[in-house]
């Protein structure tokens, strides 16, 4: 895949907790669809009645998470900001959760690059990816279950808080087969995808549903989909909150 390399650079600020900045890093996974941190942006604004509310974004198009540079991206002066941000978002590569090998390295990573922004006092998660489907070549059956170990592992030797994107993918398929989430290549998020995901971090961010959230895209997300979605994403919350539970 074509390595691109974008970045986004805005400040964040979430009234809850006063002035704050959010950053994601991660890969195309985020970016396509106008990007999932401009999503977040948009719900958190609409829940938080504040438009001052933004996001940042770095991305390296097919990276894994070890690609990116934890001096760069703590590096919060080439973001024109004046202090280390309060949030990172890390999100690895599709396929680091295949085998034992690439789990231990993205374990390994996110405990490394977690560590040094927690020095600074910056809050970290962890993105959990979707599962491929058929028509990717590393589609594999119940692809989910690696997702979740690779995750959870992660997030355990990182202290960090996992969203889980990948088993709202998960819930979403399996309540209702017959909505696409990707598009044709089977690995990248279509626009319903991305909402999906969008209102996943939302929901690990705030602690809150986003049922009933207007936000729609300018209307890309009709509101049979819209309903469905932030239901889904609000499942996929409480599910990780008891699966974390039960660990």
């Amino acid at each position: 895949m074509k390595k691109i390399l974008v970045l986004l650079l805005t400040s964040f600020y979430m009234c809850a907790s006063g002035a704050e900045t959010i950053l994601f890093v991660g890969n195309s996974y985020l970016y396509y669809n106008d990007s999932v941190h401009n999503h977040v942006e948009d719900l958190l604004r609409e829940h938080y009645k504040d438009e001052s509310i933004h996001t940042e974004l770095i991305a390296i198009g097919g990276s894994r998470l070890n690609y990116h540079s934890i001096d760069q991206i703590l590096n919060y002066e080439i973001f024109g900001l004046d202090k280390p941000v309060n949030k990172i978002i890390f999100q690895g590569g599709s396929s680091e959760v295949q085998t034992p090998r690439t789990r231990k390295i993205l374990a390994m990573t996110s405990r490394q690059y977690s560590q040094k922004a927690q020095s600074l006092g910056i809050e970290t998660y962890l993105y959990m990816t979707h599962p491929y489907q058929k028509s990717d070549p590393r589609y594999e059956h119940n692809l989910i279950e690696k997702i979740k170990l690779a995750y959870y592992q992660a997030g355990a030797q990182s202290n960090s808080t996992v969203i889980p994107v990948g088993i709202a993918f998960d819930i979403a398929y399996k309540t209702e087969p017959s909505i696409t989430l990707h598009l044709p290549d089977g690995t990248h998020p279509n626009m319903l995808g991305t909402y999906l995901a969008s209102s996943t971090v939302f929901a690990s961010l705030t602690g809150k549903s986003p049922e009933g959230l207007a936000y729609d895209y300018l209307g890309r997300v009709n509101q049979n989909q819209k309903a469905f979605l932030q239901k889904v994403a609000w499942l996929a919350y409480l599910q990780n909150e008891k699966n974390l539970r039960e660990d």
